[in-house]
């Protein structure tokens, strides 16, 4: 689209309510249109999946019924699906729910509720779910935080949203992020490359939360210049771990020496958060597993913070609920 037509967005939405529970968006542009609904209104499905609404492509309209609240959240939601279209020229899953986020946080900031708010370079994350709202509240007050809890809870991105504000802030100096490397079946020593390349693999999750919160040649920059750290969890060890930000992940794979030498490496003014899913150890035991035992020997400590997430605060793709709903009912049976 034309520049002039970029500074037009508003311009471009006019908005007609039938009702309270009715509202409609009429597109002044058809290109605009197409490319805000999705191919087969996959977009338009998405979203109301997320609100809870009734979405109509119709014409040269999108009509929304739902409560008031709801039809203004929608309203808002294609006003940023509508501008991210206008300057991408795409919009991913991940725009819609963008969208709505970026309204929830525009009204957390009206209504000045903005604790629970993590801000990065690139983007401003807010807790899904209550327990989501729990854990970031644990990070934001205690210095080791313990979070166990199936696929696509958030355990990981949002201690790497945490991780990054706090570095920005000048809170913390630099960011360690860490991992077992059990899934591989081989030791480091025996994979080829330096050591970033030998640990990059099982780092992938972490890196994917990284580049969505900052611009990619920053990271890259911090990095290079070790204002973030990978290392294995065996490099660890003899460390004091100060002004630094201490991220591990999948630590349900780390041995029970491994938990105890890790946790003791917390210096001054530094914060650790050990994330893991008890689901998916890849020991040879599962009974030597460094965050369960961790957990059961720490729960009394008052400066630990513990937190459990479950299948209802997955944000990934709704069929993940499906699946760990599956697995779940069939271990209990």
């Amino acid at each position: 689209m034309s520049g002039s037509t970029k500074k037009n967005v508003r311009s471009s939405l006019k908005f007609v309510y039938s009702d309270n529970n009715s509202l409609s968006v009429i597109f002044q542009d058809n290109d605009l249109l197409i490319g805000v609904v999705g191919e087969f209104n996959k977009n338009l499905k998405e979203l109301e999946k997320i609100t809870q609404s009734n979405l109509y492509s119709r014409g040269n309209s999108i009509l929304i019924k739902s409560n008031p609240e709801n039809n203004e959240i929608v309203k808002n939601a294609i006003q940023f699906l509508a501008n991210q279209f206008i300057n991408n020229g795409s919009i991913e899953n991940k725009d819609i729910v963008s969208s709505i986020d970026n309204f929830m946080i525009n009204e957390k900031v009206k209504n000045n509720n903005v604790t629970d708010i993590i801000k990065t370079p690139k983007k401003s994350i807010i807790p899904r779910s209550e327990k989501q709202k729990d854990y970031v509240r644990a990070l934001r007050q205690s210095d080791i935080v313990i979070s166990a809890g199936p696929a696509g809870t958030g355990k990981t991105f949002l201690a790497v949203a945490k991780a990054v504000a706090s570095l920005q802030q000048g809170l913390v100096k630099k960011i360690i992020l860490s991992r077992p490397a059990v899934e591989a079946g081989e030791k480091l020593g025996f994979l080829p490359g330096d050591l970033k390349e030998k640990v990059d693999p099982f780092l992938r999750p972490i890196y994917d939360a990284l580049y969505e919160m900052m611009p990619y040649d920053q990271v890259e920059k911090k990095i290079t210049n070790h204002t973030i750290e990978i290392a294995p969890i065996a490099f660890m060890r003899g460390r004091t771990l100060e002004d630094c930000y201490i991220i591990l992940d999948e630590a349900q794979n780390t041995t029970k020496i491994q938990m105890k030498m890790f946790l003791t490496r917390i210096g001054k003014n530094s914060k650790m958060i050990v994330v893991g899913d008890n689901t998916q150890i890849d020991l040879i035991s599962k009974s030597d597993s460094g965050l369960i035992d961790a957990s059961k020997k720490l729960k009394n400590i008052e400066d630990i913070g513990f937190i459990e997430l479950d299948q209802r605060d997955v944000i990934r793709h709704e069929v993940v609920r499906k699946i760990i709903n599956a697995y779940e009912e069939k271990n209990r049976n």
